[in-house]
């Protein structure tokens, strides 16, 4: 079995400031170990330190076992790579290395053979494969493609060998971390670290991730922000927050009451030692006064400067982390009285023929599992519906969303204006740039602003401290705060959000929450989050055989 330890680690970020310091716990043997806290606190940092994607400059970190790291975001390791490319990069270091060199002295043989069959460079490019054949069997490789057929046949219902090539875009993102997290907790890796597991998944699927979790013997460190995958799953919560780390030894069912306690214990220590402090300065200070008219309180006056400098020097006690105050001011703006109109319309591939109307000022929550249509419909309504208005057009560039093949039309109302939230962040013309100036600079769809009206904007959403920072490298939860604060801005009129609160924390998806409440628009959201859903007044439904209905109550047995 394997384990991890973290003693005493620390991260600087690239601008020099500290993200944590002296962060300490231990994953045992078959622990399952969530780490929580807010967006941006380092919880993902610490994970690609396990993994030894980052440094440690300070401190150490030890494990045992093979690991296997599943990241945030799975459709990312590129757009064209397939389903064998993410498999592989799940794989075991030496049978990632045997499968690579497999692929490419596959490749060469080929292009060998095309430009002569019996060349001599096509006789070394078939001995090259051949001794790349016998590595990846040597390596594990045909237990591996035992593997990879039955979690292909289990997601997908399709065998390796026709799924193999399949592109991993073409996937859900619930079928992809079904996939990984199949692969992962079905291979021979001892730890797993797992960075937001239940994302995307519909609630039949993170029940199964909640089961599957328990009854697993591997060592697993995760990050999630899903209460009731939390209190059903750890065993023990790290929270990283205020620059540090701190180990409740409990489930998360007690941890918000052991925070509680912690912060209330923390503020007493505080108080006694400002008491103390304030008490060594005024006897150092006697000593002082009567040092200067007698001189046999002099070593006195000494022994309380002493006293005094290493109390000092000792530090006080660490105060407990400030709670966020993220506040979001979504405005919206009256529309006409029909928001969404669809009739008879056909998702290619997904869904039946429907009707629907969606009211201005509509609370929609879009509700089904995987793979049903429901990030098509609301990236077909992003991108104007069936018959585009040029006047009230997308808010946010969604006009360059990939187009969504059906039948029927789905006509927006009057001045309605659409901007959507992807729950994949993709704005990959955002990556290279700083939140200020992508603020400052604005585009066709917002007017931009002065440095201090951008800081007073960020700081709303708790993102002042990462003004200056590329909004590549902001964490998940950072990252849709700011999607959110461009929705703000831009002057969005339906708001089409696609699992927004997948990677908030806790404070942020209440923000979220209360947002949405006072937005004088339409909200249709396409969610799996239970506690989120509550906030909607209407419910559509997209069943896995291909009826689209609405219900009286949100349904969450979708399979």
């Amino acid at each position: 079995m394997g384990y991890v330890d973290v003693a005493g680690v620390g991260h600087i970020l690239p601008d020099g400031r500290e993200l944590f310091t002296d962060v300490s716990f231990r994953v045992g043997e078959g622990a399952k170990v969530a780490l929580v806290g807010p967006n941006g606190a380092g919880k993902t940092t610490l994970l690609r330190m396990v993994a030894g994607d980052l440094p440690v400059r300070t401190g150490a970190i030890a494990r045992t076992g093979g690991l296997g790291v599943m990241r945030q975001f799975i459709g990312m390791i590129g757009d064209e790579s397939t389903l064998a490319d993410l498999a592989l990069s799940l794989a075991p270091p030496a049978l990632r290395a045997a499968g690579r060199r497999l692929a490419d002295t596959e490749a060469a043989m080929r292009s060998a053979e095309v430009r002569g069959k019996y060349s001599t460079a096509a006789g070394r490019a078939q001995l090259a494969y051949a001794d790349a054949l016998a590595g990846w069997g040597e390596a594990g490789g045909y237990d591996a493609e035992v593997l990879f057929d039955t979690v292909a046949t289990i997601v997908l219902d399709l065998p390796w060998d026709a799924a193999r090539e399949r592109p991993v875009r073409t996937l859900s993102g619930g079928q992809q971390k079904r996939f990984a997290l199949e692969l992962l907790l079905r291979g021979p890796d001892e730890v797993l670290l797992l960075d937001e597991p239940d994302n995307f998944l519909d609630v039949p699927g993170k029940r199964w991730l909640e089961a599957r979790l328990r009854e697993s013997g591997k060592s697993v460190l995760y990050v999630s922000h899903d209460r009731e995958l939390l209190s059903h799953t750890a065993d023990r919560v790290v929270a990283v927050e205020g620059g540090g780390a701190w180990v409740h030894p409990g489930g998360f069912t007690t941890w918000h009451a052991a925070r509680v306690a912690r912060h209330a214990r923390l503020d007493e220590l505080r108080r006694r030692w400002d008491e103390e402090h304030q008490k060594l300065r005024e006897q150092m200070l006697m000593y002082k006064q009567k040092a200067a008219y007698n001189s046999d309180m002099a070593s006195r006056y000494q022994s309380a400067q002493t006293k005094l400098r290493k109390f000092e020097e000792a530090g006080p006690p660490p105060v407990p982390p400030k709670d966020q105050d993220i506040r979001m001011r979504l405005s919206g703006g009256r529309t006409g009285k029909r928001a969404v109109i669809c009739e008879q319309l056909e998702l290619d591939g997904l869904t039946y023929p429907f009707d629907l109307e969606i009211w201005y000022g509509d609370r929609v929550a879009v509700l089904g599992a995987n793979g049903t249509g429901k990030s098509h419909f609301l990236r077909l309504l992003a991108r104007g519906g069936t018959d585009p208005d040029p006047a009230n057009g997308p808010v946010d560039g969604a006009e360059k969303l990939a187009p969504v093949t059906h039948d029927g039309v789905a006509r927006l109302g009057a001045r309605v204006r659409p901007g959507h939230f992807s729950q994949t962040h993709d704005r990959p013309e955002l990556m290279e740039r700083t939140l200020v100036d992508i603020l400052w600079r604005g585009d066709e769809h917002r007017t931009g602003m002065d440095r201090h009206a951008a800081m007073a904007a960020l700081s709303r959403y708790e993102l002042a401290g990462q003004g200056d920072q590329l909004f590549g490298t902001l964490s998940g939860g950072q990252q849709a705060r700011f999607l959110v604060l461009l929705l703000e801005l831009s002057g969005a009129t339906l708001l089409l959000l696609d699992e927004p609160t997948d990677n908030l924390d806790l404070a942020s998806a209440e923000a979220l929450e209360t947002g949405l409440a006072a937005f004088a628009g339409t909200v249709v959201a396409v969610t799996h989050d239970r506690w989120f859903t509550r906030s909607f007044d209407r419910f559509v439904l997209f069943r896995g055989d291909g009826e689209v209905v609405e219900t009286p109550k949100p349904v969450w047995d979708v399979r």
